[in-house]
């Protein structure tokens, strides 16, 4: 009850439901500056974050719409809970795939990527 009543109150302030910026794939980076800067690269693309911030919070930050693909729909999936428990943020990250984003800290020069449904296990 509480979820529906947050959501209901975001979609009056904004005029625009959360569920627009994930179909249209233009969810609007966050303004805040980060204090501790590091560059890390999402999809190839160089992006200041803080350096605390968690792999799945820095593609937030960056206003990356998604993390992989689902293997099953290929529908685009993002980070859900950011505590380890649901897996929606598996990524690749430093050529490491189906890694949870949320658990990984970022540090200076990573290489975080979009995954594309079930990683193959043949190299």
């Amino acid at each position: 009850m509480r979820v529906n009543l947050l959501f209901r109150f975001r979609k009056a302030q904004s005029g625009k439901s959360i569920r627009n910026f994930l179909q249209d794939g233009s969810m609007p980076p966050l303004s805040r500056h980060p204090t501790n800067p590091v560059t890390v690269y999402i999809n190839g693309e160089a992006f200041v974050v803080d350096a605390g911030d968690s792999a799945a919070a820095a593609t937030v930050r960056a206003g990356v719409a998604g993390t992989r693909t689902s293997p099953v729909t290929e529908k685009t999936r993002a980070p859900y809970c950011l505590m380890g428990v649901c897996f929606e943020c598996l990524m690749t990250i430093d050529d490491k795939s189906s890694t949870q984003a949320c658990l990984v800290k970022v540090r200076p020069g990573m290489r975080i990527d979009f995954q594309n449904g079930a990683p193959s296990l043949v190299k």
